[in-house]
């Protein structure tokens, strides 16, 4: 017998069922979104407009995110194998360009706006933006738990607090044109909205791209699993080590793994300690290993276009 191929079929913790959340946050923000879009072509504040704007970007984004999170509870198929898991992936990567395309625009109106500047309501602006912090407040809430384990639900966390705190900017901003009669602010205020979740978008568009090319998930060392797995009793050498996320909560390895020195008894134990490992310790929930009795360059076909297909001590 010169190998034994296992796939270990655990699961990594799966988050809670959120889409009652999903449902609550979307309804709020779209009845304040038409509040506050509206109050803004009302006395003219590109502030709020801007605001809104960015709330309907997330709403967007919500809906994506409760799409995808609901698509990747479907039971595998015989043709989709991993199940629609990866939709989670695909919706974190469009909901960053979603978020990066609306706030271009934003900028790209609120600088021509700071050029003439007009009067806005400051008082309206106050009420209007104090809402908003409430609204997003209490929807950030309910994607407290959850966000260290999935980018979806820590993009929604993080997108709902930081409408609150843009909202709490707002508010200032509305008391300073009230007290100076700084007309300048309100752009000032729009384009710093839009600076500022530039910047928090960057880490949710990588994070997802990378997902997306199959990058090996943040917080799994591909290094410490090479060299785990390099440590196991009677392991010679490891080649065709993969590690890739299949969504946005569970990871997937595959590996060949040269032991010729195991004996056939020895397998499955050797198998079960090493997958016990890597699901505990590195938090892989999906692997495949294949035992190899002899160091043989043909067992590994990728050798010859990919030189990091084979990993040694």
């Amino acid at each position: 017998m010169t190998d034994c191929n296992h796939h270990e079929h655990g699961h990594a913790h799966i988050p809670a069922n959120y889409n009652r959340a999903f449902a609550i946050g979307v309804a709020l923000n779209v009845i304040y979104i038409v509040f506050e879009a509206g109050y803004g072509f009302a006395i003219g504040s590109l502030a709020l407009l801007a605001d809104a704007g960015h709330n309907l970007g997330d709403v967007l984004g919500l809906i994506l995110a409760w799409g995808a999170h609901y698509l990747s509870q479907l039971k595998p198929t015989m043709r989709h194998t991993y199940g629609l898991r990866s939709t989670s992936i695909l919706a974190a990567l469009l909901n960053a360009v979603l978020l990066l395309v609306a706030m271009g625009g934003i900028l790209w109106e609120a600088v021509g706006r700071f050029a003439e500047p007009s009067p806005v309501a400051g008082v309206t602006i106050i009420w209007v933006a104090l809402l908003g912090v409430a609204i997003n407040t209490a929807t950030a809430v309910m994607f407290l738990r959850g966000r260290e384990k999935d980018i979806n639900i820590r993009a929604a966390f993080l997108h709902m607090a930081a409408d609150a705190l843009v909202s709490l900017a707002v508010v200032a901003g509305g008391v300073a044109i009230i007290i100076w009669q700084w007309y300048w602010l309100d752009p000032v205020l729009s384009i710093t909205i839009a600076i500022v979740i530039l910047f928090g978008t960057w880490g949710l568009l990588k994070d997802s791209l990378n997902l997306a090319l199959h990058a090996v998930p943040h917080g799994i060392n591909a290094q410490h699993v090479l060299e785990y797995l390099q440590s196991r009793p009677g392991v010679s050498g490891v080649h065709d080590l993969h590690i890739w996320a299949i969504s946005t909560t569970e990871s997937a390895l595959t590996a060949h793994i040269v032991a010729p020195n195991l004996s056939v008894e020895e397998n499955n134990e050797f198998l079960f300690e090493t997958e016990k490992a890597l699901r505990h310790e590195f938090e892989i929930s999906h692997m495949t290993l294949q035992i190899e009795r002899a160091d043989d360059e043909r067992q590994c076909h990728q050798l010859s276009s990919d030189s990091a297909c084979r990993f040694l001590p």
